[in-house]
């Protein structure tokens, strides 16, 4: 049975979450217990204060830098200026001007100048003992 229930993994939480069913405890509330509401730890507000300051308002062009809207899109300008152009271009320089992982280019240079090489001597591209006969063994005729 418990093995049923592991292979429905994160399923079962959301299953049970959205059954519409409400787990209410029906036990009597204990003073004993001692569980502080907000209102017991932190004083209540000042009604006269101000809440969050909507930076809309006064700039609806707003974008996170600053309060002062001059400031705020001349921060943008160079933020993306630097964290795109500017990370771009010297990123795809560096990584175009690394040097030749494995070797590969160096290794088909090497093949294109040794095939040069034998077609000027009029040898053949790639040697008949190529691979050392004596070191291959091969199936007798009738084994498959």
């Amino acid at each position: 049975m418990l093995s049923r229930f592991t292979r429905l993994g994160t399923t079962l939480p959301r299953i049970l979450a959205n059954s519409g069913v409400r787990f209410v405890s029906q036990s009597q509330k204990s003073a004993s217990a001692g569980s502080a509401t907000l209102s017991e730890l932190l004083p209540p507000q000042d009604s006269h204060d101000h809440g969050e300051v909507n930076h809309y308002v006064k700039n609806p062009d707003y974008h996170g830098f600053s309060t002062d809207p001059v400031v705020d899109q001349w921060n943008m300008r160079l933020a993306f200026f630097f964290g795109v152009s500017v990370v771009l271009v010297i990123g795809g320089t560096f990584i175009h001007y690394l040097p030749d992982y494995g070797m590969r280019q160096w290794a088909r240079r090497e093949a294109e100048r040794l095939l040069k090489h034998r077609e000027a001597k009029a040898l053949p591209l790639i040697a008949e003992d190529y691979y050392d006969s004596s070191k291959i063994v091969l199936a007798a005729a009738g084994e498959d």
